[in-house]
């Protein structure tokens, strides 16, 4: 998901470069949004490692 979200910013640098300010606006609230799932995501493997370690000793 990560990877996809720095897809979309590369698509938003370029088309904001090219003058799309329009799809460049939409991409970047796409990117924002996907890195903001992954790391949720993230934190939520995080937290179920630490409780699972923990239940080992």
């Amino acid at each position: 998901m990560l990877k996809w979200a720095l897809i979309f910013l590369v698509i938003s640098l370029i088309s904001g470069f090219l003058g799309f300010s329009g799809i460049s606006a939409a991409t970047a609230g796409i990117a924002k949004l996907l890195f903001y799932i992954a790391l949720v995501i993230f934190l939520i493997f995080l937290v179920l490692a630490l409780m699972a370690g923990s239940a080992i000793f």
